[in-house]
């Protein structure tokens, strides 16, 4: 057992016996510890572990919740203490939150916040959680350009405690448009009397509070920025993305890859809080998909079933082909579509994919082939049905390299989500198509 789980029985235990401080129990913990510790107590200790807190570390911790679980224990506090711990919040993370709320307790909660900050709540919850507008914050410091440099400097020091961040500094017309960006090290190293509009960067990178997260997230990172500007339809600079805000999005859409990838639909919620009903509905689906298609694998025994009748050695091999041919596959669209994520590969280079995986395809099947044949050697099936199985391994394995290849990039034209060719998608489709190859060769080698 790690130190942190010594900690969680200890706290839970704490909760059981009604003790009056957790901070008694556990000794001094940072934010980020308390975070993890409530994540992982169910939803009915969570009120009790958050009234043992202290005010002001509850309020360090529940900026350091995810979103669902900070919603779940709003919910639970009484209103007003609901409302002081939202106005403790950075606007982004508190409209995060808010999102996870039912429209009722969501009112309520707004009614009995500043009106400055419920104007601002209401705008960030109108984008959608997945885009630039969803995830930006409205803190930012934004001048004018006929500001000098003295007077920008002490603009950003009245600011600075509200601003997300001073290192980027934004510089907006009198009707809020945006105009450019300026460095605080290029403005404090610039004479006093130097106007903001010499020592901004005109024109620099930004999205539109319509983009979508993850793009977004690819042009902060890609460009090395600290910050990237948000506008709205009419150019005007509503809002920031920041390095924190994509740290999140990129482990959030990391880990849809990687639950689509594995034939499930994304969580919307951690897995230790996802209820049983949930991860049933995530599943099914893909599941019950995945099982019609399969049934055409039955279909192809069917129709070469006088051919099983005549040579029943052939069957002894139909797991191995199969296998096989769903792990290449499942091999080459997990790594291309990793590629893909972090901007790597696009539709242009489909011809050069093509061709490596085909000569690396065609080499593995060469030595599957050899490996295939020993095989049936050592089984005493004979030289024919041998050559048959090596023959299929290899032409599975060059088809598996094709197949894998060309569908992630063909969604991706498509505007799909390549992810969707999973591996088990990805299995079931080479299952069948492995089946009419190798009972063809059999044909075709045996004279059947």
């Amino acid at each position: 057992m790690t130190a942190r789980e010594r900690r969680l029985d200890e706290v839970r235990r704490a909760l059981r016996e009604e003790a009056t401080s957790l901070v008694t129990v556990t000794g001094p913990l940072g934010s980020d510890e308390w975070a993890w510790l409530l994540t992982r107590l169910p939803p009915r200790e969570l009120l009790g572990a958050a009234q043992r807190l202290p005010p002001e570390q509850l309020a360090q911790t529940v900026a350091e919740l995810p979103p669902d679980t900070a919603a779940d224990l709003i919910a639970q506090l009484p209103l007003p203490e609901g409302a002081a711990l939202l106005r403790t919040l950075d606007p982004d993370d508190a409209a995060d939150l808010l999102a996870y709320l039912d429209a009722g307790t969501l009112q309520k909660l707004l009614g009995l916040l500043p009106t400055a900050l419920t104007e601002r709540l209401q705008q960030l919850l109108t984008y959608p959680p997945d885009t630039a507008g969803g995830r930006m914050t409205p803190q930012f410091v934004a001048l004018s350009p006929d500001l000098s440099a003295d007077q920008a400097i002490e603009a950003i020091r009245r600011a600075a405690r509200e601003a997300e961040t001073v290192y980027s500094v934004f510089v907006v017309d009198g009707a809020g448009a945006f105009l450019g960006i300026l460095s605080l090290r290029d403005l404090v190293l610039a004479p006093p009397g130097t106007p903001v509009r010499e020592l901004m960067l005109p024109r620099p990178v930004c999205v539109r509070v319509d983009t979508d997260q993850e793009e977004a997230a690819r042009l902060l990172t890609g460009g090395n920025l600290l910050a990237l500007p948000v506008l709205d339809a009419g150019g005007r600079l509503v809002g920031i993305l920041t390095e924190d805000d994509v740290a999140d999005v990129l482990e959030e859409e990391a880990t849809e890859d990687f639950e689509r990838l594995g034939g499930s639909q994304p969580l919307e919620t951690p897995y230790r809080r996802a209820s049983t009903g949930l991860l049933l509905r995530k599943r099914l689906p893909w599941l019950l998909a995945l099982f019609v298609a399969e049934a055409y694998t039955g279909n192809v025994m069917r129709y070469f079933e006088d051919t099983l009748e005549q040579v029943v050695a052939l069957a002894f091999f139909i797991p191995l082909l199969l296998g096989t041919g769903g792990n290449i596959g499942s091999q080459i669209t997990t790594t291309l579509v990793r590629a893909m994520a972090v901007d790597d590969l696009s539709l242009r280079d489909l011809r050069w994919i093509l061709g490596k995986e085909l000569t690396v395809g065609l080499l593995i099947g060469a030595v599957m082939a050899a490996i295939a044949f020993g095989r049936a050697f050592l089984l005493g099936v004979g030289p024919d049905v041998g050559t048959v199985v090596a023959l299929t391994i290899a032409a599975i394995s060059v088809w598996s390299s094709v197949v894998a290849a060309l569908l992630p990039l063909g969604l991706r034209a498509l505007r799909l989500d390549p992810t969707v060719v999973s591996a088990p998608f990805i299995t079931t489709l080479v299952d069948g198509t492995g089946l009419v190859i190798y009972f063809l060769i059999a044909r075709a080698v045996l004279g059947l």
